[in-house]
């Protein structure tokens, strides 16, 4: 019975493996035209079963690990001749003030809040290179250079905060957070652009097809082997 438990939990966490790859898939194809959003992908790793020697106090073992990964590879391009748009081509993250904490975006869809004060299209402060909120005069148009700077009337107004790190952790809403070293940035700053999502659709759709099937194939296989042991009790019973 405990090597039949046993298949049980392994085939119930591959099962569980192929739900989170379900939603991993469904979430990329649901951003597919989201600016900034960086694909998701799911580690897979196995790991092997210990020699137990029969030893059924060693036989439950879950043997699926995951681990989600930001595919931080560069969206398309698309212009929107909106002065406040601004694109990352290269490496970085625009730096905005999330309530209390700082957060990494690529959504450079910006404007200016009542105050006059460069926003995040929900209100957050975009970060100049000194940590602060970015004042630009309303009345008078800008310009921003390929590095980042931002002028109006011909003088610095401020430098738009671009961070690079090895790895970066989703948040939700195109925001992430810093998971791993600060490493240097190499970018270009395009005014009047957006990033798209680098989510490729139709592979989207290919692997939300095989996770599907992934998934009937455990769930059926444990199904079969319920009604396996259900047949085996009653014949021992006989």
């Amino acid at each position: 019975m405990a090597v039949d438990m046993q298949s049980i939990y392994i085939l119930a966490s591959g099962g569980s493996r192929a739900m989170e790859q379900l939603d991993s898939a469904t979430q990329n194809i649901a951003n597919v035209n989201t600016d900034g959003f960086k694909k998701l992908l799911i580690k897979e790793m196995s790991q092997r079963l210990d020699e137990n020697g029969g030893d059924a106090n060693h036989l439950f073992v879950f043997p699926r690990f995951k681990e989600s990964l930001v595919d931080v590879t560069q969206g398309a391009l698309h212009a929107t001749h909106n002065p406040l748009d601004f694109a990352i081509e290269g490496d970085g993250f625009f730096v905005v003030q999330k309530g209390k904490e700082r957060v990494l975006t690529r959504n450079g869809h910006f404007h200016l809040n009542q105050e006059g004060i460069l926003v995040d299209s929900r209100g957050n402060f975009v970060l100049d290179e000194q940590n602060q909120p970015i004042e630009i005069d309303p009345k008078n148009s800008i310009n921003v250079t390929k590095e980042g700077v931002i002028y109006q009337q011909g003088e610095e107004v401020a430098k738009l905060q671009i961070k690079n790190y090895s790895k970066v952790t989703p948040l939700g809403s195109t925001y992430y957070k810093s998971d791993g070293k600060e490493t240097k940035a190499s970018f270009t700053i395009h005014q009047g652009f957006l990033e798209g999502s680098n989510v490729n659709p139709m592979l989207q759709m290919s692997e939300l097809i095989i996770a599907q099937r992934r998934f009937e194939m455990y769930s059926n296989i444990i199904k079969n082997l319920d009604q396996l042991n259900q047949k085996t009790n009653e014949i021992g019973k006989a």
